[in-house]
């Protein structure tokens, strides 16, 4: 039996810019290894850090291979967003010292490899700061000249449902449409294009506005329309002819557990940071292989989340592709030794052990 006892843990907030920062969470076993985690954009940094403070003299002391009991026992559903992040930054950190204490890659624990690299998506959107098509398409053709075979897009933050009479589209839906036709022009056909539509939409909008894209052969719409209504989730799901992907907003077992009865989506995206780390997104990713549903975890994040994303993908079968932030920093592969590389838009899987990497000391 295995028995490595926590000794202390600490967060580094690193600046990013407008949308936030990367949170890092740094968990120090008794014998002198490290672990790192990242529980960043859980809606208010400084409350993850206290509350990160609180937990201290529960954590220290505990096994770090008992990460099923760590689960249990911390990660409680009822609470919200911003504790089940906390939570969720210091479980990767664990997973990462049971992966470096033993010699193996984290992925070896988590039942082994079904591939051999991570196909990654360009989120365009947050680098996009010139909103018109123009600006949309050039970031695109500048993420596919770096390798990356799939663009996501965000183009209809101008659109609120509330706002609109049902079956009309105004000019904020036109604007959306021209930037994703501009973008598919630049990009060729070739090239997977997602949009986002951060459930702006209700469905007749979001199932009229689909056919003024369906030959576009976009793969996928993500969140047509808010979750608070499976109905309608499942109605646009069987009257558009694109996939739809959604589920970045939930974080609990049950929560993914109704979405997939109800909302007959093709792919959910759980995010590592908020669903208790590798070992909820493990289980999540098991519910939906039972309804053959892909697996396309949220990740608009750091390099830390990222390796964590990636290490329990490599061992997912349902895997279907992971989002990658685009643009943010340029010095953002930098943080972690060694840096992140990204290579034709995939992520090779490391020999390293734990998630791969150490914050770097630059």
């Amino acid at each position: 039996m295995h028995t490595l006892k926590i000794k202390s843990i600490e967060t580094e907030t690193v600046h990013v810019n407008h949308r936030g920062n990367w949170l890092f969470v740094n968990v120090l076993a008794e014998d002198g290894t490290t672990g790192i985690g990242e529980a960043s954009h859980g809606r208010d940094d400084a409350r993850i850090t206290e509350l990160i403070e609180y937990l201290k003299p529960s954590l220290i002391g505990l096994n770090v291979f008992d990460l099923e009991s760590y689960r249990h026992r911390f990660f409680r559903e009822s609470e919200g967003h911003t504790y089940h992040t906390a939570i969720s930054g210091i479980e990767h950190a664990l997973w990462d010292i049971a992966g470096k204490s033993i010699g193996v890659p984290t992925y070896q624990l988590l039942g082994g490899k079904c591939r051999n690299r991570i196909r990654l998506y360009a989120n365009i959107n947050r680098a996009t700061v010139d909103r018109s098509p123009q600006g949309f398409a050039i970031n695109a053709e500048k993420a596919v000249s770096e390798g990356f075979s799939a663009i996501k897009c965000a183009p209809f933050d101008g659109v609120s449902a509330s706002d609109i009479s049902k079956g009309s589209l105004n000019t904020a839906i036109n604007l959306g449409v021209d930037r994703i036709r501009a973008i598919r022009t630049a990009i060729g056909p070739n090239v997977d294009l997602m949009v986002d539509c951060h459930s702006r939409f209700n469905a007749g909008l979001i199932i009229q506005t689909a056919k003024a894209l369906d030959d576009l052969n976009l793969f996928w719409i993500e969140d047509p329309v808010p979750l608070t209504d499976l109905d309608a989730v499942a109605h646009v799901s069987q009257s558009t002819s694109m996939p739809i992907a959604t589920g970045e907003r939930l974080r609990t077992l049950a929560d993914f557990e109704r979405l997939l009865k109800h909302g007959h989506v093709d792919y959910i995206l759980p995010d590592v940071k908020h669903v208790g780390g590798l070992l909820g997104l493990k289980k999540i990713a098991t519910i939906a292989e039972t309804t053959h549903v892909k697996v396309t975890p949220h990740n608009p994040s750091g390099p830390v989340a990222t390796a964590a994303s990636v290490q329990c993908m490599a061992s997912i079968q349902n895997f279907g592709i992971l989002e990658y932030a685009w643009g943010e920093v340029d010095w953002r592969s930098q943080l972690v030794d060694p840096p992140e590389k990204i290579t034709e838009g995939f992520i090779e899987l490391t020999t390293r052990t734990g998630l791969g990497i150490a914050r770097s000391s630059l």
